[in-house]
Order: C-alpha cells, then sequence, then structure tokens
C-alpha cells in the first residue's frame, strides 16, 4: 500500500498532467491544423520549432522556461508586476514544464488526425455556402475528435514522466513540485527506499500503460471511422 506522501505525489502528477494537457490542448491543435492545412513561407521551420522539446535535452527546455519565467525574465516579470504570481517552485510551474515537454507529441497525433480528414469533403461543404468556422465546426473537427483525444492522452502520459525540465525549471519541492519521476529518483538517493523506490516505478509504468493503451485504441477507432467514411 502506498504512504499517505506517495499517494499525495500521485495526487500532484495527476493534477500536473492532467492541467498540462488541458492548457496545451488548443495550441496544440491550432498548431497541428496549420501544419496540416496551411501554405506559408517559413512552415518547415515552424515545424522543427514545435518539435524542438523532443530532441534537445530537457534541462536545455528547463533551463529556457527558467530564463522566460524567472521574477526578470519577460513572462515571469509581467506575471509579478501585474497579478503578483510567480511559477518557481509551485505545481503550476511543474505543469508549464511538462506542457511544453508533451506539446510536440500532441501536435504530431492531431496533425496525423487533420491532415486524415478528406479535403474534398470540406470543399463540397464550401461549396454548399458553409462558411469556414462552420465547416471547421461540423467536419473538419468531429473526424479529428478521436486523433485529437488520443493525442491528449498520449501528452498526459509524456507529462506524468516529465523529469529533465521540471527539477531543472521549478525543482523538487515535497508536497509542490514533487510529481512521479521526482519522487522516485529523490528516493534512489536514501538508502533503504527501495521498497519506496518500487511502489512509485510500479505506479508510473501502470499510469503510462494505460495512457498507452487508451491511445492506441483511440487511434484505431479513429482510422476505423475514417475508413467506412
Amino acid at each position: 500500500m502506498l504512504s499517505a506522501a506517495e499517494w499525495e505525489v500521485v495526487r500532484l502528477s495527476l493534477l500536473v498532467g492532467g492541467t498540462a494537457c488541458l492548457a496545451a490542448l488548443p495550441l496544440a491543435f491550432a498548431l497541428a491544423w496549420l501544419l496540416a492545412r496551411g501554405r506559408f513561407p517559413g512552415k518547415l521551420l515552424l515545424d522543427g520549432l514545435v518539435h524542438l522539446p523532443l530532441v534537445v535535452p530537457p534541462v536545455v527546455t528547463g533551463w529556457v522556461l527558467l530564463l522566460f519565467f524567472a521574477p526578470n525574465g519577460p513572462i515571469g516579470g509581467c506575471l509579478e508586476r501585474w497579478f503578483g504570481v510567480t511559477v518557481l517552485f509551485r505545481w503550476t510551474g511543474a505543469a508549464i514544464a511538462a506542457g511544453v515537454m508533451a506539446l510536440p507529441l500532441m501536435v504530431r497525433a492531431m496533425r496525423l488526425s487533420v491532415e486524415a480528414v478528406d479535403p474534398r469533403l470540406e470543399s463540397a461543404a464550401r461549396t454548399l455556402g458553409a462558411s469556414r468556422a462552420r465547416v471547421f465546426r461540423t467536419i473538419t473537427l468531429p473526424l479529428s475528435l478521436p486523433g485529437l483525444t488520443a493525442g491528449m492522452v498520449l501528452g498526459f502520459a509524456r507529462s506524468v514522466g516529465e523529469f529533465g525540465a521540471t527539477i531543472t525549471f521549478v525543482s523538487n519541492v515535497p508536497g509542490e513540485t514533487e510529481t512521479l519521476p521526482l519522487a522516485i529518483y529523490a528516493a534512489l538517493q536514501r538508502p533503504g527506499a527501495e521498497e519506496t523506490v518500487w511502489r512509485l516505478a510500479a505506479v508510473s509504468v501502470a499510469l503510462s500503460l494505460i495512457a498507452l493503451t487508451a491511445s492506441e485504441w483511440l487511434g484505431r477507432r479513429w482510422g476505423r471511422r475514417l475508413h467506412v467514411l
């Protein structure tokens, strides 16, 4: 059985992962649609920037976030002056780091779902007098929904497992930023904490397997649905 402190770690991990995915969802889908349907100069550069967190060391991403969100940074300074808010050493900062790291995976899954929507359906609706907004709302979005959901689930799994950017950006504060990966790392530094490591690792693996299975199931369902259409 998990101890009270370990349950708190699990609760915080779910909170951070869920918040990260919900906050990143609008941006992820907007970028996915733009990359799938847009024709503009610099598209390849935007695609590279979106996927950059997948290839650079996570500590670099965390360092960049620290530069931007520090009290003397361009974003952190505005938050502190205007709202008296800081995300450093807060669970909200952990959610930002997790969302940034999950964004490329979410965009990729959602982009594939948008690209799979037949453009002829959208063109036919346009010729019948439907506005672009209505075509998006009634055709593009519903047909992309399973892929969008799969991307969210995959992003959630990535958010729950985020370590490098989080510990660089907001450190490891028990009860505030200590998610499952950080708690496992901290336990590994303590002699005689092997049982804690095993329990937290088991929870982490279980959550990841559930999320990956759900993402795969949604992806298959989405594929069958588009095949029928």
